[in-house]
């Protein structure tokens, strides 16, 4: 089971914690012995620790979009995801990698927030979008990935 967590500067003033970001982090090294990433900008800071199951070598989060303004943290997994990939291309989105993880930075790029509307399983994730300056959350319908936030 993977683990995310996140700081997001509401006041927009000064930079956001690198080292209280890292220790949220180190934290939570038992939900992700194998991999852990950072993703820190003057609002948010995103950090990810991974238990490696698809994709072994590309799914290294956060993970971007094309141009490097769209990242996600996740956890869990999109059982439609390669249906997903396939219209995504159609659509004219560019795929790095085979993780589950790159279809939700694509479906946010083509639906925005309705991206979840195309997921079938069990998530939680936070992305950032540089371009228009949003922090979008969401988990399954169910919760059987929480999502928490203080």
């Amino acid at each position: 089971m993977c683990g995310i967590a996140g700081i997001f500067n509401v006041q927009h003033s000064g930079l956001i914690d690198t080292r209280l970001l890292q220790h949220i982090n180190r934290i939570q090294h038992h939900r992700g012995p194998d991999d852990e990433g950072y993703f820190i900008d003057d609002l948010v800071g995103l950090a990810h620790r991974r238990l490696s199951i698809i994709d072994l070598s590309g799914g290294h989060q956060p993970l971007f979009n094309e141009d490097n303004t769209v990242a996600v943290v996740f956890n869990g997994e999109i059982y439609n995801f390669k249906a997903l990939v396939k219209q995504l291309k159609s659509l004219g989105h560019q795929f790095r990698t085979v993780s589950d993880t790159e279809v939700i930075v694509h479906a946010w790029e083509q639906w925005g927030k309705d991206c979840v509307s195309h997921f079938r399983g069990m998530f939680a994730f936070a992305l950032w979008d540089q371009n228009t300056s949003t922090l979008f959350l969401a988990r399954d319908r169910l919760g059987k990935k929480p999502l928490f936030t203080a």
